[in-house]
């Protein structure tokens, strides 16, 4: 039990000093706190024209938090004067302030298709300070693994993922106990205790979390042997069993299965599609390297033979990872999985290289590495956002100027059909661009080509899907159909019905009638199946409808397969009935069928627009 106390008292010790030792740090992080209560304490109707400026502040103050980490323990592990930790604490404060300048000046946009009356932060502006949060960091763990005869940078980043999983259950101990107090308050004492209560606990909690992560580091000042180094960066024998005898029999089962795959490639060729080729390499490249990273100091047989062979079957593997790029590539250009698998695959590649040669000593240049590629991912020119728009982008001028439909940065619709691989080449490119945010697109491409009468009257031929084998689409087989702009004849009906939000059990609308009441009701079994429509006159049913003729007519019409998107006239979106009681027209505002060929499942659904109705007397 003295133990037990020791251990807690050191943990909320080292959270007191956290306000020392770093001042801004905790600042920041108290800052992000109380932005986060103020925006729960308001309603959304209130903080809604304040969302902009939240949001510019959040990411500022968590930029700020990150980077005085890094340069503080940069002040004082390398100088260790009152003058460089003044500096260090005062370039934080200078990051947070310029962030939120650059954020609040530089930043805000209007999103597409959204009905927000107030702008936000771009995604663009949010990915790069993210960015820097990240290289931030990297540089923290860097700066925490020196000196060397005290630390590493394998020893210093197994201490951060100890503090962070001790602060978690901290945390979480906290805000559990906090809320049940709460809890208690409000079933016995005062039943109008607002629910954003547990929303301000949540945040204090957090708060308190973070000043133990950071709390948890040892002195890094030069010169300071700190014993709580040593505990924080020791291994506890669960640790040391998780990772050897669990997690290395694992990854080198996974290295096994991956290098049958290279070889049953080399020999029947690539068969495994990219998205989720890159998706397990990806996987396995960052697993490996950060397991690698964590069993830096192990000298067992199963550890050492895992770092060995690690880095031959990751070289090996990557050479065939190559080999689908390069096919993915002549196909459909370089897209924003292909452009993130292609740093990670340089990733993977330096790290294996380097891991081989220089072993240990090679963690900080990876890491350094890494921080170059995230920096560049976010860069202009060469980011994300930019450098697959413009090879997409001439890619896509490259085919129109094949088949000349492209003249003077004008589209030209073909007069005659192109071959089938070309419309899927140019359908692929046209929805891949248009469906991308915060970038800028040629004059001659409207984002409007989404749209497939937009797309068929501008390029001259439907949007065009490739097919595999039994004829069904790679990802989707459907149709999506919504209402054109339009008018119709409703002199013949007495009420116009807004069945919207009538779908549940208890939704349904009421007209009285002359007959007496009806009912209403717009029902599904279940999500996504055939809905029908149900009519009670003084509780007795008279129409009781589903909707599997309509969808056999615009399944006739509009065949599911070639991902459909039109709008279509309300002839096509609406259904006549009849009954002894009544008649009437039902308007549907969209229809929307979907196949999933790999669960072989079909999903109905269908949104009604209005319903007109007349009694027969």
């Amino acid at each position: 039990m003295e133990n037990v106390i020791r251990v807690i008292s050191r943990v909320f010790r080292g959270a007191i000093r956290a306000f020392e030792r770093y001042p801004v740090v905790i600042a920041n992080a108290a800052a992000f706190s109380i932005v986060t209560i103020i925006r729960i304490h308001l309603d959304w109707q209130q903080q809604e024209a304040y969302n902009f400026i939240f949001n510019c502040l959040h990411l500022s103050f968590a930029l700020g938090a990150i980077f005085s980490l890094a340069a503080i323990t940069a002040a004082q592990s390398r100088l260790n004067t009152k003058k460089s930790f003044v500096i260090a604490n005062v370039l934080g404060i200078s990051a947070t302030v310029l962030t939120i300048i650059l954020l609040y000046f530089f930043s805000g946009v209007y999103p597409e298709y959204s009905a927000m009356r107030y702008q936000n932060v771009s995604t663009l502006a949010a990915a790069r300070v993210s960015a820097i949060i990240f290289v931030s960091f990297i540089l923290f763990n860097i700066l925490a693994g020196y000196p060397r005869e005290q630390s590493d940078f394998s020893k210093a980043f197994f201490m951060i993922h100890k503090s962070f999983f001790i602060a978690l259950l901290y945390g979480l101990v906290i805000m559990a106990g906090a809320s049940g107090v709460a809890g208690a308050i409000q079933a016995l004492l005062y039943k109008g205790l607002s629910s954003k209560v547990y929303g301000y606990i949540g945040t204090i909690s957090g708060f308190l979390a973070f000043t133990i992560f950071i709390g948890y580091f040892p002195d890094f000042r030069k010169g300071i042997v700190d014993e709580q180094r040593e505990i924080s960066q020791n291994q506890p024998r669960f640790i040391e069993v998780l990772f050897e005898y669990i997690m290395v029999p694992i990854m080198l089962a996974l290295t096994l299965v991956l290098i049958l795959w290279v070889g049953k490639t080399i020999m029947e060729g690539m068969r495994v599609p990219f998205v989720q080729l890159s998706s397990i390499a990806s996987s396995y490249a960052i697993g490996g390297i950060w397991l690698h990273i964590m069993v830096t100091h192990y000298k067992t047989g199963l550890a050492m033979f895992y770092k060995k062979v690690h880095s031959i079957a990751v070289i090996l593997i990557l050479a065939v990872e190559a080999w689908a790029l390069a096919i993915q590539l002549q196909k459909h250009g370089l897209k924003t999985t292909e452009y993130f698998f292609i740093l990670i695959w340089i990733v993977a590649l330096s790290a294996a290289i380097l891991l081989m040669i220089k072993k240990e000593r090679a963690h900080n240049t990876i890491a350094i590495i890494v921080g170059i590629l995230a920096i560049i991912t976010v860069a202009p020119y060469i980011g994300y956002n930019s450098l697959p728009v413009t090879a997409q982008v001439n890619r896509l001028e490259g085919i129109l100027e094949k088949e000349g439909m492209f003249k003077d940065h004008k589209i030209i619709p073909a007069t005659k059909g192109p071959e089938q691989n070309v419309r899927e080449s140019i359908t692929d490119s046209v929805l891949y661009l248009t469906s991308l945010e915060d970038v800028k697109l040629p004059t001659w491409l409207n984002k409007d080509f989404r749209n497939n009468d937009i797309f068929k009257k501008n390029l001259g031929f439907e949007q065009t899907f490739p097919k595999h084998e039994d004829g069904a689409t790679n990802d989707y087989m459907g149709t999506f159909l919504y209402l054109t702009r339009g008018a119709v004849n409703i002199k013949d009906y007495s009420w116009a019905i807004n069945m919207q939000d009538s779908y549940g059990k208890e939704d349904y609308v009421v007209i009285n009638g002359e007959k007496g009441t009806y009912k209403i009701y717009w029902k599904a079994n279940q999500p996504g199946g055939i809905p029908y429509l149900e009519i009670l006159l003084n509780d007795e049913t008279i129409v009781d409808m589903d909707m599997n003729k309509y969808i056999d007519k615009v399944s006739e019409k509009y065949p599911p397969g070639k991902m459909n998107r039109s709008s279509v006239p309300i002839e096509d979106m609406s259904m006549k009935f009849e009954t002894p009681e009544l008649r009437g027209l039902l308007i549907f505002n969209s229809v929307d069928i979907s196949l999933d060929p790999r669960l072989d499942k079909i999903s109905y659904w269908i949104n009604p627009g209005t319903l007109y109705i007349d009694e027969k007397l």
